[in-house]
């Protein structure tokens, strides 16, 4: 997964053009250690070399899969000690899909819950007194 483009550095302006990832984006994964800048311009500019797109792009799909940033750094530190996060990825999205299983269970039932409510829905004349709506607070 190592893709050095060439050896030019990329300033955090190219970066956020090239990924489609915002400059506080870019901050913020690098505070977290996602992402290295490898140098500063005399201005103090961050430069980065190219195989940022790859880290960025590799990011954005492993955070849509539902993985979380620090999930994706403890990928990302497998990766950055020279071995393969194959198994690792596994791991985690195995995890995530009995996540995603649980939480469809509990929607089917809030599904449930709902349509039984609304099936015997009656509108309610007078203001009750005690609860601010009886037909959900039984």
């Amino acid at each position: 997964m190592v893709l050095i483009q060439d050896k030019q550095l990329l300033l955090v302006g190219q970066v956020t053009e090239q990924s489609g990832v915002p400059i506080r984006t870019i901050r913020y994964y690098e505070s977290l250690g996602l992402i290295q800048s490898s140098a500063r311009t005399k201005g103090g500019y961050r430069q980065f070399t190219g195989d940022v797109l790859t880290r960025l792009a590799f990011i954005k799909r492993a955070q849509h899969l539902g993985l979380s940033l620090e999930e994706i750094l403890d990928i990302l530190k497998v990766y950055d000690h020279g071995q393969p996060p194959c198994y690792d990825i596994h791991e985690k999205l195995q995890e995530k899909l009995l996540q995603i299983d649980h939480q469809i269970e509990q929607l089917l039932t809030l599904r449930s819950e709902i349509n039984q409510l609304l099936s015997g829905w009656q509108n309610l004349k007078t203001k009750p007194e005690d609860t601010i709506c009886p037909i959900i607070q039984k």
